[in-house]
């Protein structure tokens, strides 16, 4: 299969380059550390603890950024250079090309995690008491498939690597900074029903909130969001609930990847 062969193609490229390595080398850093201090500081306390809450938004604040930008410069690099107009001369359709780059973006990054847990669990047999929880493993691969999904579309809609470094950095920053921020700022103006619906609204448009929610329904600590998302956290942690969560994000990885196909169709046709 053509997707197949540009996948490991693509996969090679990633992990050879320099870049990635250092990006992996940095990530395991911090993955690792973080892991570690929250085990050694608390290692028989069970529930959502502040050493838990700093993983999550450090796993869920450095891993989107390499992801969009390493993964959208790829595909932007393909364009400009003229690569995928040469790869258009052979038998591969545009969604076999999209698939394969998909591919190898979560396999390189899946890859830069198994690292990280590997030297986590090696440290493990010193330190003792390390553990890695299910929920941590789902949910940094969730956040590497849809995260690489959007990073397709940005690849496909930019025109150099510039450009798509430029936009990786600016959905990277609405996602994980101006939402949040704007969120605050608009719920010192409305009342608390309103901000109660928007923060809904929010948490299923921006996927590292997504991410975040699946985190306290999964591992049963609903509670932490508080009597307000009461109704909304007792229907995702029904099983109508899990078919939903599944659902919204099955779309957050299709659309993107659609949308990709989309723009690289009407970027043929000039």
């Amino acid at each position: 299969m053509m997707h197949s062969m540009l996948m490991k193609l693509e996969l090679k490229q990633m992990l050879r380059s320099r870049w990635m390595q250092l990006v992996g080398l940095l990530f395991t850093f911090v993955f690792t550390a973080i892991i570690v201090i929250q085990q050694m500081a608390l290692p028989d306390v069970e529930g959502f603890t502040r050493q838990t809450a700093s993983f999550l938004n450090v796993l869920l604040f450095l891993l989107p950024l390499f992801i969009l930008t390493i993964g959208s410069m790829s595909v932007a690099g393909d364009i400009e250079s003229g690569w995928f107009s040469l790869l258009k001369t052979y038998p591969m359709t545009r969604a076999q090309y999209i698939v394969g780059k998909y591919m190898a973006a979560v396999c390189a990054f899946v890859l830069v995690v198994v690292v990280a847990f590997g030297v986590v669990l090696a440290l493990g047999g010193f330190l003792g008491g390390v553990r890695l929880p299910l929920i941590f493993i789902t949910l940094t691969l969730m956040c590497i498939v849809i995260f690489a999904s959007l990073a397709i579309v940005i690849g496909a809609f930019a025109k150099t690597r510039l450009f798509a470094l430029s936009l990786s950095l600016v959905l990277w920053s609405f996602f994980l900074l101006l939402l949040s921020y704007a969120l605050m700022a608009i719920g010192t103006v409305v009342a608390g029903h309103i901000l109660q619906k928007l923060t809904v609204i929010v948490i299923h448009i921006n996927p590292a909130e997504w991410l975040r929610f699946g985190y306290f329904i999964f591992s049963d600590q609903a509670s932490v969001l508080g009597p307000a998302f009461y109704g909304v956290t007792q229907f995702y942690s029904s099983y109508l609930g899990y078919i939903v969560y599944g659902a919204v994000t099955f779309l957050w990885v299709t659309i993107p990847l659609l949308c990709a196909n989309k723009l690289l169709q009407k970027r043929g046709k000039r």
